[in-house]
C-alpha cells in the first residue's frame, strides 16, 4: 500500500470501506451474543446486563470503536473531496483502521487491567474471520510502528493533519480560540494551577466578551444561536490551554440548556440573556455524598413555604458534594426532592437557585449556606466545594418550568449535550498532551539526538495524534446528529467514553517522554496528567457510560 501516493485515496478509502462492512458484521454477531446472555427473552434484563458486565460493557466498547473508524473514514473522505489526502492525513486513516481493527480481532482494553477479547463474547470465530479478511490484514500490516514513526516526523516538521469542519464560520472560530488560549491562557495556565488560583475574571469577561457563554443560546435571548458543533470546536480549543477554562464554558451549557428546553418563558427571558452575556455565572449542583451516579436515592428536600407577608418559597435543607465553581457561580441549578412520598427519580424537581457570589474570604455569604473547598488533584480554576443547606431560602418562582417533579427528565433532556461538551473538552486535552510531548521531544536530545528520532518516542507521538483524530472526529459526528435534531445518546456517550480515554493514555504517554522530567511540578505536563485523570469520571463514570451505551445498543436492537 503506497501511503505516500497521492492518487491512492480513492483506493484506500475504498479499502476501508470494505474493511468497515466487515467490523459492522462483527459487531452485529457481538450483539446478538450479548442479546442472549442479557436480553434472552427479547428485552433486556437488568439483573441480567449487572451479572455480565464483562460482556455488556465490551460490546459499547467494540460499537465505540466502529463509531470511531466510522468517523475517521467520514474525515478522511470529506479531505480527498477537497483536493485530496495530505502525506499525514492517510498516515493517521491507515493506523488508526490498523490499530483498532487489530484491537477488534485481539482485544480492547477497556481499563488498566480489563481487557474484552473476543472469546468473552462468544466471537473467537468471527474475530479470526476479521483478522483474516484481505483488507483489514492490508490495513494492520500498513499501520504498523514504521507508519506511526513518519507521522511523528511530519507533525515534528510542522505538518499538521486538517479537522475537516466543512464550514468557514467554524474554522474561523477556531483560529480565533486556538490565538486567544496562546495569548491569555497557555502561558498563564500552569501557574493558576499550581496556586490553585481561580481564572481570573479578566478572562472571564474576555471569554464572554468573545462569545463562549452564549454560543448555543438562541439569538432572541441574546446568544449566538449556534449549534454543539461550534460549542465543540471552542470547548476543545479553550481546553487544549487549560481543562478550567474549557469548563468555565460548561456550566453556562448545563444551565443554558435545562432552561431552554425546560423552563418558563418569564424564566427563559430573564436568565438566558444574563448567562450569555457572563452576568450571571452559574454551577450544577447534583450530586450528593454517597449517592454519585445514583439520583433516585438524592435526599436533599425542597419545602414550600409562606413568609408573613404571604409571599411564596422554598426552604432547602440538606448536603450536596463536588459541586463545581460553587463559591463564585451566582446562579445554582439545585436539584432537590419535593415529594418524598414519590420514590426514585418521581420526587425529584429543579430549583434556580440565585445566590451570592462569594470569594476565598467568604466562600459563602448567604445564611443557610455553608461549604468548604474539596482539596483536588487536577481540575482547578474553578475549585470543587461540597455544600450543606440549613433553612436555605429559595425564591418561590424558582421552580424550573412552573411543575414539581421534572427535575430528573429536565436532567436527562441535556445529558446530550453535557457528554458531547465533555468529550470535546476532552479531545482538548489530549491535544494539548501531544503538543507537551512533541515539543519536548524535538527540544530535548539524548545521545546526540533529539528524542523524536527514538522509534518508541516517535511511535508513541504517532499513536497519540491518531486516536487523538479519532476522537476528535467521533465527537464531531455525535455533535452534527445532535444539531440534526436527531437522537444520540448513544453517539454522544461513546464520544465521551473514548475521548476520556485517550486524553488519559495521551498524557501518560506524553508524561513518560519527558522522563523524570514529567514527575517535576514545574512542567506543564504534570498538571495535565492530573486534569486528564478527571474524564473518564464525572459527566458519568466511563463504567456507568459503557453500561448506558450496551443498554441502549441492546434496547434498540429489540
Amino acid at each position: 500500500m503506497a501511503l505516500d501516493d497521492p492518487n491512492a485515496d480513492a483506493a484506500l478509502t475504498a479499502r476501508c470501506h470494505t474493511a468497515l462492512a466487515a467490523v459492522e458484521r462483527y459487531c452485529a454477531h457481538a450483539r446478538a451474543a450479548t442479546a442472549a446472555l442479557v436480553a434472552p427473552g427479547g428485552k433486556v434484563d437488568a439483573a441480567l446486563v449487572n451479572r455480565h458486565q464483562h460482556a455488556a460493557h465490551g460490546l459499547a466498547w467494540l460499537f465505540t470503536y466502529a463509531a470511531g473508524l466510522r468517523a475517521l473514514l467520514g474525515w478522511a473522505e470529506a479531505l480527498a473531496g477537497d483536493g485530496g489526502l495530505r502525506e499525514v492525513e492517510r498516515l493517521i486513516l491507515v493506523c488508526g483502521f490498523g490499530e483498532y481493527l487489530a484491537q477488534l480481532g485481539g482485544g480492547i482494553a477497556m481499563s488498566q487491567v480489563e481487557t474484552v477479547r473476543p472469546g468473552d463474547l462468544g466471537l473467537a470465530a468471527d474475530a479470526a474471520a476479521l483478522l483474516g479478511d484481505a483488507d483489514c490484514a492490508a490495513l494492520i500490516a500498513a499501520g504498523g510502528g514504521d507508519a506511526r514513526v513518519r507521522i511523528a516526523a511530519l507533525l515534528g516538521a510542522g505538518e499538521m493533519a486538517r479537522t475537516a469542519l466543512g464550514d468557514d464560520l467554524l474554522d474561523m472560530m477556531a483560529d480565533q480560540f486556538h490565538r486567544f488560549v496562546d495569548d491569555r491562557v497557555a502561558p498563564h495556565a500552569h501557574g493558576w494551577h499550581l496556586r490553585n488560583d481561580y481564572i481570573p475574571l479578566d478572562v472571564v469577561t474576555a471569554m464572554a466578551e468573545l462569545g463562549v457563554f452564549g454560543l448555543t443560546i438562541p439569538e432572541e435571548y441574546g446568544g449566538s444561536g449556534l449549534g454543539k458543533l461550534a460549542m465543540c470546536v471552542v470547548s476543545e480549543e479553550l481546553s487544549r490551554g487549560y481543562i478550567g477554562v474549557g469548563s468555565l464554558g460548561t456550566r453556562s451549557e448545563i444551565a443554558a440548556e435545562l432552561i431552554r428546553l425546560g423552563g418558563t418563558e418569564a424564566q427563559k427571558a430573564h436568565y438566558l440573556p444574563r448567562l450569555a452575556s457572563g452576568e450571571i455565572l452559574p454551577t450544577a449542583v447534583f450530586t450528593e455524598p454517597n449517592t454519585g451516579s445514583d439520583l433516585a436515592s438524592l435526599r436533599t428536600r425542597a419545602v414550600r413555604t409562606t413568609d408573613a407577608a404571604g409571599a411564596e418559597g422554598w426552604r432547602v435543607d440538606g448536603n450536596k458534594t463536588w459541586i463545581t465553581h460553587a463559591a463564585r457561580s451566582d446562579l445554582m441549578t439545585l436539584l432537590v426532592r419535593t415529594d418524598p412520598a414519590a420514590g426514585g427519580y418521581r420526587g425529584l424537581s429543579m430549583l434556580l437557585a440565585a445566590k451570592p457570589r462569594g470569594d476565598d474570604a467568604e466562600p459563602f455569604p448567604a445564611a443557610g449556606m455553608t461549604g468548604g473547598e474539596i482539596e483536588v488533584l487536577g481540575y482547578r480554576g474553578m475549585k470543587e466545594y461540597e455544600l450543606a443547606f440549613d433553612g436555605f431560602a429559595v425564591a418561590g418562582d424558582a421552580l424550573l418550568g412552573g411543575v414539581e417533579g421534572q427535575g430528573f427528565k429536565q436532567l436527562m433532556e441535556t445529558f446530550e449535550s453535557a457528554r458531547i461538551q465533555t468529550a470535546a473538552r476532552a479531545v482538548g486535552v489530549a491535544q494539548n498532551a501531544l503538543e507537551l510531548g512533541l515539543r519536548y521531544a524535538l527540544d530535548r536530545v539524548q545521545f546526540g539526538e533529539p528524542l523524536i528520532t527514538f522509534p518508541r518516542v516517535g511511535g508513541k507521538l504517532g499513536a497519540m495524534a491518531v486516536e487523538t483524530m479519532i476522537a476528535r472526529q467521533l465527537t464531531y459526528a455525535a455533535a452534527r446528529e445532535k444539531d440534526a435534531d436527531k437522537r444520540c445518546d448513544i453517539e454522544a456517550g461513546m464520544a465521551k467514553l473514548l475521548a476520556a480515554r485517550v486524553a488519559w493514555s495521551n498524557a501518560d504517554n506524553a508524561l513518560q517522554i519527558h522522563g523524570g522530567n514529567g514527575f517535576a511540578l514545574e512542567y506543564q505536563i504534570s498538571r495535565v496528567l492530573c486534569d486528564a485523570r478527571i474524564l473518564s469520571i464525572f459527566e458519568g463514570a466511563a463504567e456507568i457510560q459503557a453500561q448506558v451505551i450496551a443498554r441502549g445498543l441492546l434496547g434498540r436492537a429489540n
